[in-house]
């Protein structure tokens, strides 16, 4: 199924798989550092031998990384452009230590700059971190964007300009449900899901969708609000995520809903009552 959350690695990485088999998921997202800090981590021998060894004897069968929030890739400021690339190749890295299949990334804001501009910015960071790395498989994935302020993602065609500028095999997207419909596509009805997995296969191509954020959205359609909800609590109900849950089976699929006591199991009890037989 590759249905989980997002994991807490406080107290060492290792412990993400703890939380893991208390929710009984197979697959799971983490911070491979402190993602609000520039400060790099280096992760020693003993850490990273702890890791893949617990991976190895677990029932997870796929975990990935999302990248620090700091980072931008469209900045037109050189030394955070240049901190975010450098940020970027480190979280590849570590990712390639640790057997992680992919990390994911917001594009980034354009701010002053057009959004053309800022397009290719993003695209130069990406060839700059796979050059960089180009020993490793690990992949990085865009993820789409709510459309708040001037971040760069919030419409296929922006998605579609940067992968095709990359050119790359490493470069892949995630879909998440709450940006989606911040952003204007209104995937509330089986109908109206359909036609937005229709526009992103013509756009981009499904063949390039390899992870999906299951979020419900506090705001309504098109709001630009970056405001995740519990599942099937929000303005989204539960049909775009029975689709999603009965559809996309063979995708990782992770909800980064908010942290609230026991609601993890609740939001995926929510979503496997969602399976059809």
């Amino acid at each position: 199924m590759l249905l989980g959350v997002h994991c807490s690695i406080k107290g060492g990485l290792h412990n993400a798989f703890h939380e893991a088999e208390s929710l009984g998921i197979d697959t799971f997202q983490v911070f491979t550092k402190n993602q609000r800090q520039w400060k790099e981590k280096i992760i020693d021998t003993e850490e990273k031998s702890t890791f893949l060894n617990t991976y190895k004897t677990s029932h997870v069968k796929m975990i990935f990384s999302h990248a620090s929030y700091l980072i931008n890739l469209a900045s037109n400021d050189d030394t955070l452009w240049e901190c975010s690339v450098r940020a970027l190749i480190g979280e590849v890295q570590r990712c390639h230590d640790l057997g992680l299949d992919f990390t994911i990334v917001h594009p980034g804001s354009a701010k002053e700059l057009s959004e053309q501009k800022g397009i290719k910015k993003i695209i130069m960071a990406l060839k700059t971190t796979l050059h960089a790395t180009e020993n490793s498989t690990v992949k990085i994935l865009l993820e789409n964007t709510a459309g708040q302020g001037t971040c760069i993602g919030y419409c296929f065609e922006h998605l579609k300009q940067i992968i095709d500028g990359v050119n790359s095999s490493r470069i892949g997207v995630c879909f998440d449900t709450c940006h989606a419909f911040a952003a204007g596509y209104d995937i509330r009805t089986k109908s109206g899901f359909e036609a937005t997995m229709e526009e992103l296969d013509n756009t981009i191509g499904l063949s390039h969708l390899q992870a999906i954020h299951l979020n419900d959205s506090k705001g309504e359609l098109g709001s630009k609000r970056d405001r995740h909800e519990h599942i099937g609590k929000g303005k989204l109900g539960l049909e775009p995520f029975r689709q999603i849950m009965n559809r996309f089976t063979h995708i990782p699929k992770v909800i980064e809903t908010p942290k609230e006591g026991t609601m993890d199991a609740a939001n995926l009890q929510a979503l496997r009552e969602l399976l059809t037989a």
